[in-house]
């Protein structure tokens, strides 16, 4: 991050910062149902108002059609959740560039805040469009993206806008960008990376780039049996990518001349049904039953993995490594959250997504080092790929 630069030490009193935030937040009933997002983006917010700026936060909340106004979309909720955990004045607009944003924006004090509406009610947000952008820029005089998990989106809000105002980082954004890259320019070794999710397609970049930076790689959840399938063993019904099967196999090679200590699975939870209720097997990796699907990793694999894992000095992980949602196929995921939270000794890093809810869901968040807030964004800052709304602040 030293090209770039974040808010702090900058002269904000008496002027209005334009700040993007994630507060793309699960909202049911009119009430926020996570608000992690939300205190992920406090320490920017707060410096903010203790240092006397005029704050404006923007932020998309799911994914509206762009046409205006959807009121299970509308950014309300997350504006009271905000003035329930700060304390500042919070207001908010019922636009986003419209009168209501503009009177409100214009008539901050100094240290109190305006929330507009959603970003994405309108078209031109997620196009990145020159007018929006310079609709949005002129209600600021400086701007500040501290949403790293749409860091990786060219649009108006997180790319655009930069270039029109003196631009800087905020707490959460560098935290992220410093963490991640820091992992992948020096970790301390052993640097072991777990990855799991349902397709080799999602992850390959990111499993080639973690070949040329990892000691060892745990492959994990469904795109475990594309790599089964590449050593000649019989998966099943199970989840499978034929058209990745080479590349695969590829990628264990690529391993194997590389020194690098590729793990796959050792032992199966197979069932005859993707359901709760599903009756399942436990069985070696390579008899899987022809009739049945692999939804989680077996016992001799959680210990295979926990081992590997408790030898870390870096460790990081992205990926279930099964039906984790499901109670009867949640054991594997458990045991590898379990092992990365026991090895305190290493730095533990959960690349978002659903790694996050399976951290979240078995009480375990507070026990890990850092814990990104963008899936997406984390998953292409390791891949390599450069990150549109941290490019536009360099």
């Amino acid at each position: 991050m030293a090209d770039i630069k974040t808010i702090e030490g900058v002269d904000v009193r008496g002027k209005r910062v334009l700040v993007r935030v994630d507060f793309n937040v699960p909202v049911k009933d009119g009430v926020v149902g996570d608000d992690t997002r939300i205190r992920a983006a406090l320490p920017t917010i707060s410096y903010l108002v203790e240092h006397g700026a005029k704050v404006i936060l923007m932020s998309h909340l799911g994914r509206p059609a762009g046409e205006g106004y959807e009121e299970k979309f509308t950014l309300a909720p997350a504006a009271a959740r905000l003035a329930e955990l700060i304390d500042a004045p919070v207001v908010f607009a019922s636009d986003t560039i419209g009168e209501d944003a503009r009177a409100k924006a214009a008539n901050l004090s100094d240290g109190s805040i305006v929330v507009l509406e959603n970003l994405r009610f309108d078209k031109r947000e997620k196009k990145n469009d020159p007018a929006f952008c310079e609709e949005l820029a002129s209600l600021a005089d400086f701007y500040v993206n501290d949403a790293f998990g749409t860091a990786h989106r060219a649009h108006a809000s997180t790319a655009g806008v930069a270039a029109l105002l003196p631009s800087y980082a905020g707490f959460l954004l560098a935290g992220e960008v410093d963490t991640l890259s820091g992992m992948l320019d020096a970790p301390e070794r052993p640097f072991v990376a777990i990855l799991g999710g349902s397709k080799v397609s999602d992850k390959v970049g990111v499993i080639d780039a973690l070949i040329d930076k990892a000691d060892t790689i745990i492959i994990g959840g469904g795109m475990c049996f594309t790599f089964l399938l590449a050593e000649g063993k019989q998966v099943g019904t199970s989840l499978k990518e034929e058209d990745w099967v080479e590349r695969a196999g590829e990628m264990i090679q690529k391993a194997k001349a590389a020194g690098v200590k590729l793990l796959l699975p050792v032992d199966i939870v197979a069932a005859d049904a993707f359901a709760e209720d599903a009756a399942k097997v436990t069985c070696d990796a390579d008899s899987i039953p022809e009739d049945m699907m692999g939804l989680d990793i077996g016992p001799k694999t959680e210990e295979l993995y926990a081992s590997a894992i408790a030898q870390g000095a870096t460790v990081f992980w992205n990926g279930p490594m099964g039906v984790f949602e499901m109670k009867a196929f949640e054991h594997g995921t458990k045991a590898v959250a379990e092992a990365v939270a026991a090895n305190t000794q290493a730095a533990t890093i959960i690349g978002g997504g659903d790694s996050v809810a399976a951290v979240n869901k078995f009480e375990l968040a507070d026990r890990m080092t850092f814990i990104s807030t963008g899936g997406g964004a984390s998953m292409e800052l390791v891949e390599g790929k450069p990150l549109p709304g941290v490019e536009a602040l360099r």
